[in-house]
């Protein structure tokens, strides 16, 4: 059962709890038409809320499209640190940081459509958070490739956005037709990046993985 729906059922929520079911039904209604094209009456209808409800938390549709916006670039840099902390095998490290990717484009709630694919991106708000977040995704990458590398900082963290940005590339382009099983999408673009990483030297120190 949804936020919205216990929301429904139950009358007066805390206010935590009434955040988050309006954040659902804004998610809901951003994923399906845009930011420019969703209106705050079908929030507050698809909450189960009156609009003076829904404003008495957020001012305006911006507010709750950056709450959102704020949420997912969070949650997707803490997701790759973990894959890339996830095992000691960087081949594996490779797979399960583009599993996140896979796993993100492929979640219920459409995050991704307004992470990578915002009709708002032309917001600087929102262009800031998203461009974090490809960074902090990219460096966590680059940690381990340099940890276990000789290669410098800056070289690094170049094959840490490239290993971020074909990810998330190919998982949305995956994800629009899907023909070929998910595992088969990721067992390809995982090949293609250990591939070209496995190229680069290891630390004299560091085993062969």
């Amino acid at each position: 059962m949804s936020v919205a729906d216990a929301g429904a059922r139950g009358g007066r929520l805390p206010r935590s709890a009434r955040r988050a079911q309006l954040l659902e039904a804004a998610q809901s209604v951003f994923a399906e038409s845009g930011y420019h094209a969703a209106a705050m009456d079908e929030i507050a209808e698809r909450a189960h809320v009156s609009k003076p409800v829904l404003y008495q938390h957020f001012p305006g549709k911006l507010d709750l499209y950056l709450a959102l916006i704020e949420q997912h670039t969070s949650e997707l840099p803490e997701l790759v640190r973990a894959a890339m902390a996830s095992t000691q095998d960087n081949q594996e490290r490779v797979a399960a940081a583009v599993r996140t990717f896979f796993s993100f484009v492929e979640r219920e709630d459409a995050a991704f459509r307004l992470v990578f694919e915002s009709d708002l991106l032309g917001e600087p708000e929102v262009a800031g958070r998203v461009d974090k977040m490809s960074a902090e995704c990219a460096a966590a990458v680059a940690k381990v490739i340099q940890e276990d590398t000789d290669l410098p900082p800056e070289s690094a963290l170049l094959l840490g956005v490239a290993t971020v940005g074909m990810s998330q590339t190919v998982a949305r382009s995956w994800m629009q037709g899907r023909t070929v099983p998910r595992e088969v999408a990721e067992g390809l673009v995982s090949s293609l990046v250990w591939r070209g990483l496995a190229g680069f030297p290891l630390h004299p120190e560091q085993p062969d993985a």
